[in-house]
């Protein structure tokens, strides 16, 4: 391990080289014209949570130095999707980036940083000098404390030079909706939707367009009260509460309100929020804060079955939320760690219900199952249409529709069982119907359930609704040509079916008629895989390195155990001889399968830093001063070949 970023060599930035930029009022941005200040490169893909978690964790640091630091996003695309320069603008829009951001759909510049994850960051010194490189989240403090120490090194130097950024703010949108996540049809007739990019929850009319009232102040924050008062910060899921559950919860409605990491409820007589689960922080795999209640006790682990009060609980992106007939619970997709929770409001409880928190697309029991952003959830229904209990989830960066099947234990403890019906893995996507083993999807982030039993999917990236039928195994298009549809309701009148579509990046919701048979065409847009090159290495012998330096001022944190962690598998198993497994050094000797030419090295690094103590005259740490916790992680799918002469040396700066 380093000790510290100080011992790096001087390296001189490279060129920022792209398709074009966005957010500098149309012109092009060089390095040079950045020299004299602090700048980080954050690349990042708009599908990614953690990247989103990113953009968040930097908001504070890019606000309070906008004089001397100047972030440029560097985006660099995983889907097709993203790769389109219209759907980039608007995903810089949605999620309210306030900086420079330079279009790199060919990964020239991803490459120039040797960068491998989504996201890496890149600090540049404003000689112009690469000073740190950090891959994963968690690193806002790492950050802060950089910077910090920057400014003060160059203005003692004279080349820190202070002043406006290239950052130049787009024109305000206006409309009724922006960028609507999900919709709910009320008891009343009316909708209400998730208006992610107000940061409100509008009631619309049945015509799905005359605004009937807004709840939410429409300012980010996170803020209970009446709804010109509350605050919410990018709501997606919705989910009515059960009839006889009302009187005794006192809301209606349960929102997740995915960028607060908190469950809200709402009461439609007055419009009233509650915040009913989550700190409003958000849980980091693997930090010891997230086992700790409010009054600092601990909570006990995060395993399947054991309870957590709901508002001790720290949240990770909750994207959806739906109700369990057969837990008699609320299940929630919680996108940022890639799990299922379910969350009892009556008796105030909240447990894993599925999921390890590794990213990727694994079936089986629950406790085992690996989700990548699970993004949509609905409750399946038979072919006569009843509910059987069980539940669909469009899990977005595999691409793929699961069902989830839901019982109870000997124990009474809840147990579920996972199976994918479409999807392949997290580098595969495309757009093709047909059999289900071999069709394919797109970053799908809405699913909903028709009176037959087959499913709908909003297939995001691709723009279109996609049926998946159970009994046939098939898989067809209902739709195409939507603008990132996001969601959809099922709206059945007269023998007729409708289907009400969330299109995000239209502002707007659109019915589609659907044909009697609900059958849908059989297109084939062709199968497509993540494109990043692929590191070459050696047969035999690899030694795997994840430098990590703790921020100025904190230091390595093995309070409660070790310090970091590193855990490393491969697709397929065979490519590593050895070397796979779990451990706390950041290092591993590996060894290559010399009769497999081709995989992918699955790493996942953890890091527990905390803020040193000051010392008292004595020499003894302030006992009233207690260290705040910090833990940096990152998974990384690394694409590798094995050839005669490639590297017997991998490194993956997790902070270095």
């Amino acid at each position: 391990m380093s000790t510290g970023v100080q011992n790096l060599p001087r390296v001189r930035a490279s060129e920022l080289v792209g398709r074009g930029w966005l957010n500098t009022g149309g012109r092009d941005i060089t390095l040079a014209e950045l020299r004299g200040k602090v700048v980080v490169l954050d690349f990042w893909t708009f599908c990614c949570i953690n990247c989103l978690h990113v953009l968040d964790e930097l908001r504070e640091v890019e606000e309070q130095h906008r004089d001397e630091f100047v972030i440029v996003g560097v985006h660099s695309p995983k889907f097709e999707h993203e790769a389109d320069p219209e759907a980039l603008a608007a995903a810089v829009e949605r999620y309210e980036v306030r900086h420079a951001v330079l279009d790199d759909p060919e990964l020239v510049t991803w490459g120039a940083y040797t960068a491998r994850a989504w996201p890496t960051l890149v600090v540049i010194d404003p000689e112009g000098y690469i000073v740190a490189q950090m891959a994963g989240e968690g690193h806002g403090s790492a950050i802060a404390a950089l910077v910090t120490d920057l400014i003060a090194e160059h203005a003692a130097k004279g080349t820190l030079h202070r002043g406006s950024g290239p950052y130049v703010p787009p024109a305000p949108a206006s409309g009724t909706l922006r960028f609507p996540a999900k919709a709910l049809a009320l008891p009343n007739g009316n909708l209400l939707v998730a208006d992610a990019g107000h940061h409100s929850l509008a009631e619309l009319a049945p015509d799905g367009e005359t605004l009937v009232r807004r709840i939410g102040s429409g300012e980010r924050g996170l803020l209970d009260g009446g709804p010109g008062e509350a605050r919410f910060s990018e709501p997606n899921g919705l989910c009515l509460v059960p009839d006889e559950l009302r009187p005794h919860v006192g809301y209606d409605v349960l929102v997740a309100d995915t960028v607060n990491h908190a469950l809200r409820g709402v009461r439609l007589a007055d419009g009233v929020v509650t915040t009913v689960a989550g700190t409003g922080e958000q849980f980091m795999v693997g930090g010891q804060e997230n086992v700790r209640g409010r009054d600092g006790e601990p909570l006990g682990a995060y395993e399947p079955g054991t309870a957590v009060a709901p508002l001790d609980l720290r949240l990770s992106s909750p994207w959806d939320v739906a109700w369990s007939t057969v837990r008699g619970t609320f299940v929630v997709a919680m996108a940022g760690n890639h799990t299922l929770w379910e969350v009892d409001l009556l008796q105030g409880s909240a447990s894993l219900l599925a999921g390890t928190m590794n990213e990727g697309l694994e079936d089986g029991p629950g406790e085992g199952a690996w989700f990548a952003q699970t993004s949509g959830i609905t409750p399946s229904v038979d072919v006569a249409g009843r509910p059987d209990g069980h539940l669909w989830i469009a899990d977005s960066e595999t691409s793929s529709l699961r069902r989830v099947e839901l019982s109870h234990g000997a124990d009474g403890s809840p147990a579920a069982t996972v199976r994918t019906a479409v999807g392949q893995g997290l580098f595969d996507f495309g757009h093709r119907d047909g059999a289900a083993d071999q069709a394919l999807l797109q970053h799908p982030l809405g699913v909903a359930t028709l009176p037959d039993g087959s499913v709908v999917v909003a297939d995001t990236y691709n723009g279109a609704l996609r049926r998946y039928d159970p009994e046939s195994g098939e898989v067809t298009t209902l739709a195409k040509d939507l603008a990132e549809p996001s969601d959809v309701l099922v709206e059945v009148a007269d023998g007729a079916v409708h289907l009400l579509v969330v299109e995000s990046a239209a502002h707007r919701l659109t019915r589609v008629a659907l044909p009697a048979t609900l059958a849908g065409e059989v297109l084939d847009g062709g199968a497509h895989r993540v494109a990043r090159p692929a590191t070459d290495v050696g047969a035999g012998p690899l030694r795997l390195d994840v430098p990590f330096v703790p921020a100025p001022g904190q230091k390595l944190d093995d309070r409660w155990g070790p310090s970091t962690s590193l855990q490393v598998s491969a697709t397929p198993p065979e490519l590593l001889v050895s070397g796979a497994g779990d451990g706390t050094d950041l290092f591993r000797d590996l060894v290559i399968n010399p009769e497999v030419t081709e995989g992918v090295l699955h790493v996942t690094a953890k890091a527990a830093s905390c803020d040193e103590v000051p010392l008292l005259p004595n020499g003894e740490p302030d006992p009233d001063v207690f260290p705040a916790c910090h833990l940096a992680q990152q998974d990384w799918g690394v694409p590798v070949r094995v050839v005669p002469d490639g590297d017997a040396d991998l490194t993956l700066p997790l902070r270095g």
